[in-house]
């Protein structure tokens, strides 16, 4: 076995993109934590990976919708210094417009989405800058910043998720912490289904294999992007966006209202 790059917990992983997460970070010379709710599922990827790469595979049966499963992942978190990188991929999303969405549901999503996300950030983060350094990885979506798309809800949970690894990233500068936002589009896994529209209804050239969505996203956490944006071919398009974000910042707050507000 070669010398270990840390441990990486990954949520999610018993199928799809956090399944080819811990693929990839496995063959990256990383042990392995991987969380999902199918514990069988679980055991049979740590079974291949560690046959195949040699690396420490632990598996955590948890529902993380769950408060007290919630809370078991918080304190590995907390009290695991191996763990070196946190990928936040756990998630499910919504096709259906308010009208017919079960707010329930979407209570449920904002839990998982947003604040399963959010602790375990939180739970990780004192521990990497304790010990000098550490990766977070969180996996938003195009809805992000495109949220007539699909469910409003869900585009909402993932807008947070971008605009919390924005404000980590500008918190943590200094800290020697990584911080990644992935905004996949439409890519072939179990999420669609799941939602309510199965992949297969969708137009072929929308949807993009997860293993290439997961291997560009690599390249772009390589590359030190804090938002990856797999599909996107022209990288002047995000630099004209994030460019007119900043520009914005400096006129958003005044002490007096815009002329075109004010009474004539």
């Amino acid at each position: 076995m070669t010398n270990s790059a840390g441990t990486a917990l990954v949520t999610g992983a018993s199928s799809g993109i956090g399944a080819i997460y811990a693929d990839r970070l496995a063959r990256r010379g990383f042990d392995l934590i991987l969380v999902a709710r199918n514990g069988e599922r679980l055991s049979a990827i740590a079974d291949r990976l560690s046959a195949e790469t040699g690396r420490k595979v632990e598996t955590i049966a948890a529902d993380l919708g769950s408060p007290s499963d919630l809370h078991r992942i918080e304190q590995v978190l907390k009290t695991d210094e191996t763990i070196t990188t946190l990928v936040n991929n756990a998630g499910f999303g919504g096709t259906a417009p308010l009208l017919d969405a079960d707010v329930d549901k979407m209570q449920q999503m904002v839990e998982l989405n947003v604040t399963a996300l959010m602790r375990l950030t939180y739970a990780a983060v004192p521990g990497f800058v304790k010990r000098g350094g550490g990766s977070i990885i969180n996996i938003a979506s195009i809805v992000a910043i495109a949220p007539e798309l699909l469910n409003g809800v869900y585009g909402g949970t993932k807008a947070f998720v971008l605009a919390f690894s924005q404000s980590l990233k500008h918190e943590l500068a200094d800290r020697n912490i990584r911080v990644q936002a992935v905004l996949p589009g439409a890519t072939a896994t179990e999420f669609w289904a799941i939602a309510g529209m199965p992949v297969e209804h969708l137009p072929s050239q929308i949807v993009m294999p997860a293993e290439e969505m997961v291997d560009a996203s690599l390249v772009g956490f390589d590359q030190g992007e804090l938002v990856t944006i797999p599909a996107l071919e022209d990288a002047q398009l995000q630099t004209a966006y994030e460019d007119a974000r900043q520009a914005l910042m400096p006129n958003l707050s005044r002490s007096a209202a815009a002329r075109r507000y004010q009474l004539k």
